[in-house]
């Protein structure tokens, strides 16, 4: 009798449920949910205004996810809940939430929910910049030897500037709160009734070494004499690796779900991170960008070694027996949609819309008909902030080379092509710190539905680009980890490689470099890199006094309005 798992994706917008089969990994149903509130970076649920850099989430849509996505999958399937032997969770992170000792997040108390800090902040919340600077300060300072691991920096988009900054400006929700919990991790609570942390999210996010622990007390103390204890008192030092299984399903999750009691449920993972057995990968030297609204870009290999800018290096991050390593760029996706939904002329969607095409697949076309470099144009790819290998959120876009002769395709192309020169300058700091990187995968969206901007990757890199085998390598890697929560006995697996090599996949498309185009944009690449260092390694500081006049502007707004 087949069996099968079931992968619950979890990303910025929605989530997805996959139902797989375990011996084959085909795919047989999926659904998906937007997210009811959505991302929350303008107004709490009640109309409250946020301030800038803030980005927030409900984590009541995330069980709504369950309720909905999971009984979908079975119905289109028609797969007997008691033939489906775990499943597998994977989340944007670092997103994390303030709850009670039994699970409840705060912001569904009465009291709280017009407390911003009572929320789920999402990954790409930045308003921590200040805490992430000090951290970084410090641990310099000390000569903290963790903090080479995430490549010299520590992110505002990880855990402790998050915490610490709720505890600045909220104390009452710091105190109220006996647990901050990554939403991978409450998920997987809410399902099992038994709190869990991954070390996917720990070593990447929590500043955990599976060797060393977390950084010690003193440092804490000395960053806040509030924070000494936060590891214990609000974290929790048992972490859990890869492929673990958490639970089984409560009774009322199950009922919720419309699945079997007890059925295995793996520890939760990083969302960029599963996608790696996903695309079958299990070899160092292999890198996979999973590209949507951000790009995260991983990699394995048998050493540990310090790369400077990168998001981290853990031993057993992405499989066990190997060092994962991460970078990312933190606006991919958001960036173009970011122009489309902002700078295009009316007359643009009306042509469109005259030849059947949406706004998407109009633009392309028209950028399709551009030569690299023939619009005298370059961009930094910084809408969002920098995540690798500059490690700054307070940097900003910026777009050179404008003529009143600049059309919208040319700065839409710009775009897109300033985002590969992101990557290409990952992979060459990769490469310049002893990690190689001999081949270059894409998963995710993007490389499944714009064929155009994946040449343009192949051509910025000057490498082949392969193509994951699925459309939802997210949620079919999170199956792949519910197939190993369940185990050989139950008819999963006992080993994390083999379940990738049978359930994993990689499509026959291959983009190769056209070598025309790619003598053409180490040319463009050279005037990135001069850009890229001129305004992000502190020669020019523009971008963060322009943020800091926004802010103080921002802050006198609020002090007239109240």
């Amino acid at each position: 009798m087949p069996k099968y798992a079931i992968g619950i994706d979890y990303g910025t917008l929605s989530g997805r449920a996959l139902l797989a089969d375990v011996a084959t990994g085909e795919e047989l149903a999926a659904a998906v949910l937007d997210y009811p509130h959505g991302v929350m970076d303008e107004s709490l649920p009640n109309g409250k205004r946020l301030k800038p850099d803030w980005a927030l989430q409900h984590p009541a849509d995330y069980v709504a996810v369950l309720k909905e996505t999971v009984p979908a999958v079975l119905r289109q399937s028609g797969v007997d809940p008691a033939d489906v032997i775990g499943i597998g969770i994977d989340f944007t992170a670092c997103t994390i939430l303030p709850a009670l000792s039994d699970g409840t997040p705060l912001c569904l108390l009465p009291e709280y929910t017009d407390e911003p800090h009572a929320y789920v902040k999402l990954w790409k919340h930045h308003a921590a910049q200040p805490y992430a600077t000090k951290v970084n300060d410090l641990a310099d300072k000390r000569g903290e030897k963790w903090l080479a691991n995430y490549g010299g920096k520590v992110s505002s988009e990880w855990a402790i500037p998050k915490v610490w900054q709720t505890l600045d400006e909220a104390p009452e929700i710091y105190a109220k709160a006996d647990r901050f919990i990554e939403a991978a991790d409450w998920i997987v609570w809410q399902m099992t009734g038994i709190e869990t942390r991954n070390a996917c999210c720990a070593g990447y996010k929590a500043m955990w070494n599976k060797n060393t622990g977390f950084p010690p007390d003193d440092f804490f103390k000395e960053l806040d004499p509030r924070l000494e204890h936060v590891i214990d008192e609000k974290f929790g030092r048992e972490i859990l690796p890869l492929g673990a299984k958490a639970g089984g399903l409560t009774a009322e999750m199950a009922a919720l779900m419309g699945l079997m009691p007890g059925t295995a449920v793996a520890v939760g993972v990083i969302d960029a991170h599963i996608f790696v057995p996903a695309a079958g990968i299990s070899r160092e030297g292999e890198m996979l960008a999973i590209m949507g609204t951000s790009t995260c870009h991983m990699m394995m290999g048998r050493e540990e070694r310090q790369v400077k800018g990168i998001c981290g290096v853990v031993a057993d991050g992405i499989m066990p027996g190997l060092y994962g390593y991460e970078a990312g760029q933190g606006c991919v996706g958001d960036h173009f949609q970011w122009f489309i939904d902002n700078c295009l002329p009316a007359g643009y969607y009306e042509d469109a819309k005259a030849q059947g095409m949406n706004i998407h697949k109009y633009l392309r076309q028209k950028c399709e008909q551009k030569k690299p470099g023939e619009s005298g144009l370059v961009a930094l790819d910084w809408w969002n902030g920098n995540r690798s290998v500059l490690v700054d959120a307070d940097l900003t876009g910026v777009l050179l080379g404008m003529t009143l002769a600049t059309k919208p395709e040319d700065i839409y192309r710009a775009l897109i092509e300033a985002t590969a020169y992101g990557t290409r300058m990952i992979i060459d700091t990769f490469n310049e710190y002893g990690v190689p990187v001999n081949a270059f995968y894409a998963a995710g969206g993007i490389s499944q539905k714009d064929p155009m901007t994946m040449q343009i990757y192949a051509d910025v890199l000057n490498m082949p680009v392969k193509i994951a085998g699925s459309e939802q390598g997210g949620a079919l890697g999170s199956a792949i980890f519910g197939a190993v929560a369940a185990g050989a006995s139950k008819g999963g697996y006992d080993d994390v490689f083999e379940a990738a090599r049978r359930m994993g996949k990689v499509k026959d498309t291959v983009y190769c470099p056209a070598a025309e185009n790619a003598e053409i944009y180490d040319k463009l690449y050279a005037e990135y890199k001069v850009l890229h260092d001129y305004f992000g390694r502190g020669q020019n500081d523009v971008m963060k006094r322009l943020k800091k006049i926004r802010t103080c502007l921002a802050s006198h707004r609020e002090q007239n309005f109240e």
